[in-house]
Order: C-alpha cells, then sequence, then structure tokens
C-alpha cells in the first residue's frame, strides 16, 4: 500500500492584473525576514522568500504555513518605505499586493506589509512567478481581518 500523497505544492504565474491579484490572495498574511529580500539590478529580477498561510488548505483545525518563493522579472527599479534593509532579521508580513499601470504594458507592482512598510517594483509588464518550495507545517496562529 502506498502512502497517501501530500498536498500538492501551488505554483501560480501571473501576466496581468487578474492573475496577480489570484497570486495576492495566496501570498495574503505570509510572512518573511527583510534579509529574504533580494533584488538582483543586473538580472531585473526582484525574489522574496515567504512563509504563506496556506488559505486554499481545507484544514479548519489547525492553520499550515509554507516555504514559497515570490518573483518578479523585468524588474526596473525597487523602492522601499519603513523597511529597513540594514534590519536583516526584522519580521515583515505582507498584506496585498496591487498593480499600478502605468505606460502599458509596464506600471508599478506595489507590496503592501503591515505597519506600513511598502515596495514598489517598478516592472517592464507583469511577470510574477510565486512557488511553493518545502512541506508546509502546522501553525498556531491564524490571522484574523476585522471586516467592516
Amino acid at each position: 500500500m502506498s502512502p497517501a500523497p501530500g498536498p500538492r505544492p501551488l505554483r501560480l504565474l501571473a501576466e496581468d492584473a487578474d492573475d496577480l491579484a489570484v497570486i495576492a490572495a495566496a501570498v495574503q498574511d505570509a510572512v518573511g525576514k527583510i534579509g529574504d529580500i533580494r533584488f538582483e539590478a543586473s538580472s531585473r529580477r526582484l525574489t522574496l522568500g515567504l512563509n504563506r498561510l496556506r488559505w486554499e488548505a481545507d484544514n479548519k483545525a489547525a492553520a499550515e504555513r509554507i516555504r514559497t518563493g515570490l518573483q518578479f522579472a523585468g524588474v526596473l527599479a525597487v523602492r522601499s518605505k519603513n523597511l529597513r534593509r540594514d534590519a536583516r532579521a526584522a519580521i515583515v508580513s505582507l498584506m496585498d499586493l496591487s498593480f499600478e499601470a502605468g505606460e502599458a504594458p509596464g506600471g508599478c507592482v506595489v507590496l503592501t506589509f503591515s505597519g506600513g512598510g511598502e515596495l514598489r517594483v517598478d516592472v517592464e509588464c507583469i511577470d510574477v512567478a510565486m512557488a511553493d518550495v518545502s512541506a508546509p507545517w502546522p501553525t498556531p496562529r491564524r490571522p484574523s481581518h476585522d471586516e467592516d
């Protein structure tokens, strides 16, 4: 008898604002360290290593997190606000990803973090990949959001 298959890793690509909204929903409340955010100007790539909450898991009893990579290609510039790049061990919580259109097909992807932190990523076009890279693990904390 073979073991039951584990959860399948989530792998998503975004090429437009609607696709980006799907990735935004998947990474909402992901946490990571400032040191796990890396901009490679020569390859025009921004990569974030995050521990995302598995919102898609059908497990009401216990929440799970999974290690995830989030990568932006065709990056022209990255600007930060209220994020201390020298505090590499500081933990940030990603609240949202959004797209502000510029000269088509480019624009700015805005990553909003709790506490007022923000990354503004100027891109040639939306070219974002998200991939789970580990097995999930249980977490005792499930974020809750106040609804108006």
